[in-house]
């Protein structure tokens, strides 16, 4: 791949790996910055996907074709549902993640497109 890229993003996290992933969707070549120190999708804080805010824009991410929802799926240790004993506008499901596998699993999907170059 040549390093004409149509979009640049700039910073490997959920946000960056989400916005080189869609650009590729759409045919656009795409350079992926990123310092070498930090792995891609990294989840350094809190390994949890989902909740019952973040919960919501994930599923949104997925609908739209994102990663992240799958990428949890690949690298979850546990998954338990929020708030059961309350109404449906306050349940929801969250993902505990290995901090170590779920940047392996961002990586080899971005790895897998053709228009990211990383």
């Amino acid at each position: 791949m040549s390093n004409l890229f149509d979009i640049v993003v700039v910073g490997g996290g959920h946000a960056g790996v989400e916005a080189a992933n869609m650009a590729s969707q759409f045919g656009l070549r795409v350079g992926l910055l990123t310092r070498k120190s930090v792995l891609l999708g990294s989840a350094p804080c809190n390994p949890a996907i989902g909740g019952v805010g973040k919960g919501q824009l994930v599923r949104e991410i997925d609908a739209l074709g994102g990663i992240m929802g799958r990428c949890a799926d690949k690298a979850s240790i546990q998954c338990r549902t929020l708030n059961e004993s309350k109404g449906d506008a306050v349940r929801s499901t969250r993902f505990q993640i290995d901090k170590l596998v779920y940047p392996q699993v961002v990586t080899s999907l971005i790895k897998e497109s053709k228009n990211i170059n990383i």
